[in-house]
């Protein structure tokens, strides 16, 4: 039996991600955009301690017709170790209760990655082997914890670069442990000629437009992130 009287664990990888997740009925957790130190914060929790494990922030796009700021509620989780289904009914209340979103709402599985992908050529070649609209390196530990201990899981991505877009290698090691972002190694990367101006820039720009997106999206999930109590306790 799931208490429902428990919170819903929203998994996450930034801290401004974290931030945004937590209120009324949610517990937030993270590990910095690493899926190993996630997996070992998982792993380490006694119990679950939830009723329910959201896979909650940004992505990028694999689907070339999504645009910064589109939203993908997930139907399921595509690894390399094979494809994890979503709980339809916690997806289907999530697309609900956005509804009156302006942005762009789909439902469609997600691709989780161990390592960032950067590159136009690689968001096309996860897009051909998997067919998701979105990648992140959150939603499969998540969906293997929620899996294990038998709980509903649920995805929520806002795309923040689509799939036309490569992202400077640096990204790949632009974060602290904490998930905030590392100063020091963006201002490396500019002096090393590692990133430009221009691309930080433009990365701000998305990622600013796609927090605000998932901003709004938690206001209208509300509490527990809109995830339905256990049909015994409804």
């Amino acid at each position: 039996m799931i208490d429902p009287s428990l919170p819903v664990l929203a998994v996450t990888g930034l801290a401004r991600e974290r931030r945004i997740a937590m209120g009324t009925g949610v517990e937030a957790v993270g590990a910095g955009g690493d899926p190993a130190r996630l997996r070992i914060l998982l792993e380490g929790r006694s119990v679950p301690g939830c009723r329910a494990v959201v896979s909650f922030g940004i992505a990028g796009g694999l689907d070339p017709s999504l645009k910064p700021g589109d939203v993908v509620i997930g139907t399921g989780i595509v690894s390399r170790d094979g494809r994890r289904s979503a709980d339809l009914d916690a997806a289907a209340a999530m697309v609900g209760l956005l509804a009156g979103l302006p942005n762009r709402v789909i439902s469609a599985d997600l691709a989780g990655v161990d390592a960032a992908v950067l590159s136009v050529a690689d968001k096309a070649s996860l897009r051909d082997s998997t067919n998701a609209a979105a990648v992140d390196m959150e939603s499969h530990v998540a969906a293997t914890f929620a899996g294990r201990h038998g709980l509903p899981f649920a995805a929520i991505r806002v795309i923040c670069d689509p799939a036309d877009r490569a992202l400077p290698a640096f990204a790949a090691n632009a974060l602290t442990p904490e998930g905030e972002p590392d100063i020091k190694g963006v201002l490396s990367a500019l002096v090393t000629g590692r990133a430009r101006i221009g691309d930080l820039m433009r990365l701000g720009r998305d990622s600013n437009a796609a927090f605000a997106v998932l901003a709004r999206c938690r206001s209208c999930l509300g509490a527990g992130l809109g995830i339905p109590l256990p049909p015994s306790q409804s």
